[in-house]
């Protein structure tokens, strides 16, 4: 079936005999290609194959616009060096009691955004966040805003363009 002749054998024709002739070997490859396969499946039945992650957007409908008071929209600004500048409303800075006497609008994203998000979220439930992402900022950090307002099941956020009046703003609050 699966059979590898060595040199000298052949099958059909005989050839003349020579004085020194050389022993053959046969190789059954049947085996081997049982076992490639046999792994094969194994390892094919037993990997985890890893579920994309995906998150659900709901979009506003085309027609018409949605309406929000100013002192319910709290805009998070992110610049390129992974800072966030918070103001609610009427571009009045927010108030962090984490930093005594520090810039009322510098906001580090690792330690301070979940502490301050839950605090302006008990005040008021109608709040609507608009992230504003700068081009030269990183990819990861925009990931991480929206996984933060993932797990604290806050589905009232959008995602803005970033302008030069945004960079008037920070260097306002600097």
């Amino acid at each position: 079936m699966g059979m590898v002749e060595g040199p000298g054998e052949s099958r059909g024709a005989k050839k003349k005999q020579r004085r020194r002739r050389r022993i053959g070997f046969s190789l059954d490859m049947t085996p081997m290609v049982d076992v490639a396969f046999l792994l094969l499946t194994f390892f094919m039945l037993t990997t985890t194959f890893s579920k994309a992650n995906t998150m659900e957007i709901n979009i506003p409908p085309a027609t018409g616009e949605v309406r929000v008071a100013g002192s319910n929209v709290m805009t998070l600004r992110i610049t390129d060096d992974g800072v966030a500048y918070c103001s609610l409303g009427d571009e009045r800075p927010l108030r962090i009691p984490l930093y005594d006497g520090g810039d009322p609008r510098r906001l580090s994203l690792s330690a301070d955004l979940r502490s301050m998000l839950r605090r302006e979220t008990t005040a008021n439930s109608k709040l609507v966040i608009v992230v504003k992402i700068s081009d030269r900022a990183r990819y990861r950090n925009l990931v991480d805003i929206i996984d933060e307002l993932n797990l604290m099941k806050i589905d009232r956020f959008s995602l803005d363009d970033y302008t030069p009046e945004d960079d008037l703003f920070i260097k306002k609050a600097v």
